[in-house]
């Protein structure tokens, strides 16, 4: 009875089973870990709508480049034949902020790129000597810590722009406010919501990170107006992060009547500030990536930091062109010519 129970059949059957088990389970369950994944470039001209906007048929065009970060499964972290060419394992805290869920994250990435659009729509105007500013109008609230004192208090999207009866335009503002408080102090909070002007008085929670601290608990982030001659419209859906602000500036010319590209395909990739500067960004290693996988001709990436030196690193050809400005960049790609 045993000889058939464990036949050599049953045996490789059983042992089968197990492996396919053990398959599943490696595809399936999620690490603790996140994997960065390069994504084609894409071209922004149906992405970007700017009135009076024209698409040049030159057969060049502006690109931006992105990174998908998600969660690795326990064969990508466990095996690094089974993840994508170009992509790099990383610890949660390369990507979610200290304190943050994952969720919350995105939702503060989202909220990041809402503010490169309107950088960039300043900037790019200003070039074209249009009138446009920015302003820093107050600290919207991206999310609630559920056991503080402002849950059910507060709601995402409002933005906060009073402290104790002082004037909140940036998150340096509503810092100094905070020190001036112990945990457990209560602080009154002047916010809109939509149209409405509310004050509420809540009690302070000790920052979880900076034990002493006073602090609201809410995701903070910077609010910035732009206040521009016509509206821009960005439809990017769910991409978040800074990034693109360079590549929304270039588009932006391109469309108003400007030869930004001269003809080529241009991928552009950089966090653009209000007086043009474009400093650092992450992921560059997986844009270069995508920036090849599209065929681009030149790849602007920020001469801060590391940027550029780790495009070259991986541009396998690719033409790499480290530019400090928006001004630089628009120079840069005056005299780029088509490779022979």
């Amino acid at each position: 009875m045993s000889r058939r129970l464990f036949s050599p059949l049953r045996l490789a059957t059983a042992g089968l089973v197990l492996l396919v088990a053990a398959a599943v389970i490696l595809v399936t369950q999620k690490s603790n870990k996140y994997i960065e994944v390069p994504d084609k470039a894409h071209p922004l001209t149906t992405l970007v709508q700017v009135p009076g906007g024209k698409t040049q048929k030159d057969g060049g065009g502006i690109y931006y480049v992105d990174v998908f970060v998600k969660k690795a499964s326990l064969l990508q972290s466990s095996f690094s034949f089974f993840r994508p060419e170009g992509s790099d394992l990383i610890q949660s805290s390369s990507f979610v902020l200290d304190g943050l869920s994952y969720q919350q994250q995105l939702d503060l990435e989202r909220e990041t790129m809402k503010v490169s659009q309107a950088k960039a729509s300043v900037v790019a105007l200003r070039a074209l000597g249009l009138h446009a500013r920015a302003v820093a109008s107050g600290v919207r609230v991206v999310d609630v810590e559920p056991g503080s004192h402002a849950h059910g208090v507060l709601k995402a999207q409002d933005v906060v722009v009073e402290a104790d009866s002082v004037p909140i335009h940036t998150q340096q503002d509503l810092f100094i406010v905070m020190s001036r408080h112990r945990p457990g102090d209560v602080v009154r909070v002047g916010i809109k919501r939509g149209k409405e002007h509310l004050s509420f008085r809540i009690r302070t929670i000790e920052d979880k990170s900076h034990p002493g601290r006073a602090i609201i608990g809410f995701i903070p982030f910077e609010v910035v107006t732009a206040h521009l001659p016509f509206a821009i419209h960005f439809n990017l859906q769910d991409v978040g992060g800074p990034s693109a602000g360079l590549a929304f500036a270039l588009e932006v010319l391109e469309q108003r009547g400007r030869d930004v590209d001269h003809g080529l395909k241009i991928a552009a990739t950089g966090e653009i500030q209000l007086n043009g500067k474009v400093t650092r960004i992450g992921g560059i290693k997986q844009k270069t990536f995508g920036a090849r996988q599209a065929h681009v001709d030149a790849f602007l990436v920020p001469a801060d930091g590391d940027n550029a030196k780790d495009a070259k690193r991986y541009a396998h050809g690719l033409r790499i062109v480290p530019v400090e400005s928006f001004q630089q960049a628009l120079q840069a790609l005056a005299t780029l010519r088509p490779k022979a």
